[in-house]
């Protein structure tokens, strides 16, 4: 599974939103490869900010 999908299900799968450091503990994945999809993902509409922060699936 690609870095980007770890991410979205991980999101999808939690009943709140979550931080950055929490989807890396979730996913396996270095936290810095975490950020970058993050980015990613905002930039293609695909994840909110609720707050600052915290990120969710739209």
């Amino acid at each position: 599974m690609e870095p980007k999908e770890q991410v979205i299900k991980a999101l999808k799968d939690s009943i709140e939103p979550l931080k950055s450091g929490d989807i890396a503990a979730i996913t396996g994945l270095d936290k810095a490869i975490v950020d970058k999809q993050i980015k990613v993902l905002k930039t293609e509409g695909l994840i909110d900010s609720p707050k600052r922060c915290f990120y969710s699936p739209k």
